[in-house]
């Protein structure tokens, strides 16, 4: 299935409001905001002409929110996990977007240090580095899902991604885990919802299909850069191999060949 790039230049990671909905067609993908993502959800994202944030759901701190995990250059196996150190407001039903740092200015110089200490030998660094620059302003918003957002944006950009970002708690959906992905793609105008391997073991795809949206799940492959792109940061690869030839991986990827199989529909 080709993929569309309907909007002329990078959206703001501002949050969207139903004013700024694109036009219809193209490929949506609902994703939390990660911190500095792993290879696979960046993948998953730049493979699609929508990024809806998904940001009114519950902060999960086991998930990759608020960490990423570093891997040296030079060997892949020499791991460390990269924590933005977050406090919940609301205990723990806050939502990913309440959520605040502990000692913002803190947070920002460990985040530079371990940046600068993991990859600093890669060629490409020096302009990586002043690219991530956002990344570390974004400390002094306060709001750990800011810091988040700004990394995986500043991510895709780097790789020339040039679709849309727009914000789940903009968006009118209903309650319900897979009728209310199926409403956010229909606020996109999208025709096709990619879904992450974790989101296959649960979503409905009748629900889309209802409204006319097809169900692609997103496999990447499992050899050479992607064997550790499901727990690694993308900067691990970034700083391997440059911001082009990893964008040129990126877009010889197959996208949604084969649709997801519908279920029965939930009485």
């Amino acid at each position: 299935m080709p993929r569309t790039n309907p909007s002329s230049a990078p959206a703001s990671p501002a949050d969207s409001s139903p004013r700024d909905l694109p036009e219809p067609g193209g490929l949506c993908a609902v994703h939390q905001p990660n911190f500095l993502p792993r290879l696979t959800t960046l993948a998953k994202l730049f493979a699609a002409d929508y990024w809806i944030v998904l940001d009114d759901v519950q902060f999960a701190r086991r998930d990759y929110q608020h960490r990423a995990r570093l891997a040296d250059l030079d060997d892949a196996a020499r791991q460390q996990w990269l924590t933005i150190p977050t406090h919940l407001p609301g205990g723990r039903s806050t939502l990913i977007r309440d959520a605040v740092i502990d000692d913002p200015g803190l947070a920002r110089r460990r985040t530079a240090g371990m940046l600068r200490q993991h990859f600093a030998t890669s060629p490409y660094w020096p302009a990586l580095a002043k690219a991530l620059d956002p990344v570390l302003d974004a400390f002094s918003i306060g709001r750990t899902a800011a810091v988040a957002q700004m990394s995986t944006h500043v991510l895709l950009d780097l790789l020339g991604w040039r679709g849309q970002v727009l914000t789940s708690s903009q968006l009118p959906a209903r309650p319900g885990r897979s009728v209310r992905l199926a409403d956010l793609a229909v606020a996109t105008g999208a025709r096709t919802y990619l879904c992450g391997t974790g989101g296959m073991t649960y979503l409905d795809p009748a629900r889309f299909a209802a409204q006319n949206i097809a169900v692609v799940p997103f496999r990447p492959p499992t050899t050479g850069i992607w064997s550790s792109g499901r727990r690694l940061s993308a900067l691990w690869a970034l700083t391997a191999l440059g911001p082009q030839a990893l964008a040129a991986r990126l877009q010889a990827l197959p996208v949604g060949a084969v649709p997801m199989p519908l279920m029965q529909l939930d009485a």
